[in-house]
């Protein structure tokens, strides 16, 4: 894959960005809690904020890509991601909630734009191998990210880190503009109000079900890491819950790049179900070193489900609409994460925090049986999705 022609730049580029946007929550955390001097419940409000915007922008946002290409949306995005983190270290705290909000709406669209761009460069014998490198990249991303924001902002200033994220933001997006990387394969061109499919031909069941898959994936990863801290508190052992997140994410990499180079692929549907099912008993750990053993099957799992969902929305989607189809599955991936902690929050102060551990596999259950369901109630075998836009 990394011998695809603009891959590795791509990656190399996407991993910079995707860094410091997986940073950004605990930067705004750190300005909240020790700039401000507020609750982490206030940091929580701005984190909310920021999660909507991103929800509600994707779309629109691929949309825009769709119709008026990608620079135009890059230098629509960048110049108000300059100006929001160059002024967060000294926004009052109501300011700070509306212009996370706004800094969400118009996110750099980073992670939507390197999918698109793969699905471009790459055939569809590709896809698979290259969207399990791509999930990699993301979980390297996850790993450094705010481990690094934690230890600059209590070493440095959290005002000197929110300006740090927000430079590599922009630079991130900046070096993607002068990149350029196709967003259309041979044959197919930007969609046009005339040429584009009407929503209904390709948002159907099979569609709604890999979002949804998305969705779920999403609130059971953020679940577990709440669930990892609780259970590591309880025991007295909280600072080791960043070694533990550490071993879920080497394992997540080395799934993803076995799982890239299988054969054959597995259904979406299936794998996050294992996923599910492995994460359940993972509440039964009594310590850091049992919670390591038990998060390596859930970590082997997760970039393998994660590829998996990205090329079933490649593969479902026309090309002249794939910059709205992935700011979905960006908007499913940021719903997924919002209510995860919160979830999973409610099941362990009613029991304990083995209970979420619970619920956030029976989230992952829940989610898989429904995207099966969807996937076969869509019974009318349809030819392979073409751009409608082509020739």
């Amino acid at each position: 894959m990394l011998a695809v022609p603009g891959l590795t730049p791509l990656l190399g580029i996407s991993l910079l960005a995707r860094t410091a946007i997986t940073a950004d929550a605990m930067a705004l955390t750190m300005i909240v809690v020790v700039t401000l001097g507020l609750s982490y419940a206030a940091a929580g409000a701005v984190m909310a904020a920021l999660t909507a915007g991103v929800a509600l922008g994707g779309p629109l946002l691929g949309r825009m890509i769709d119709r008026r290409g990608l620079r135009l949306v890059l230098l629509i995005t960048l110049v108000p991601q300059l100006v929001f983190w160059a002024v967060v270290p000294v926004l009052p705290y109501p300011a700070l909630v509306a212009a996370s909000f706004a800094a969400g709406l118009l996110m750099v669209p980073v992670q939507a734009v390197t999918r698109q761009a793969i699905a471009a460069m790459t055939t569809v014998a590709q896809r698979r191998a290259a969207f399990a490198l791509e999930s990699v990249v993301g979980e390297l991303s996850y790993m450094v990210g705010p481990a690094v924001v934690i230890l600059f902002a209590t070493t440095v200033s959290p005002g000197v880190v929110a300006w740090g994220v927000g430079a590599a933001i922009v630079a991130g997006g900046a070096g993607i503009a002068l990149l350029d990387p196709p967003l259309r394969g041979e044959g197919e061109t930007i969609g046009t109000a005339p040429g584009r499919p009407r929503r209904r031909e390709w948002l159907g069941a099979r569609m709604i079900a890999v979002l949804t898959m998305g969705f779920g994936v999403a609130m059971l990863l953020n679940g577990v890491d709440l669930a990892i801290v609780a259970t590591l508190r309880e025991a007295g052992q909280a600072p080791w819950a960043a070694v533990v997140v550490a071993v879920c994410g080497v394992a997540s990499v080395v799934g993803g790049l076995v799982y890239g180079a299988l054969p054959r692929p597995l259904p979406t549907w299936l794998l996050l179900g294992l996923l599910g099912l492995v994460t359940i008993p993972a509440g039964l750990a009594s310590g850091w070193p049992w919670l390591c053993a038990a998060v390596v099957g859930l970590g082997l799992l997760t970039a393998p489900t994660l590829s998996t969902i990205t090329d079933a929305v490649s593969r479902l989607t026309p090309a002249s609409v794939r910059g709205e189809a992935t700011g979905l599955h960006s908007s499913a991936a940021s719903a997924g994460f919002a209510l995860g902690a919160p979830a999973v929050g409610m099941a362990i102060d009613v029991s304990a925090p083995a209970g979420g551990f619970a619920a956030a596999g029976l989230a992952g259950l829940l989610a898989a049986l429904t995207g099966f369901l969807l996937w076969r109630s869509e019974t009318v075998t349809a030819p392979p999705v073409a751009d409608l836009t082509r020739t």
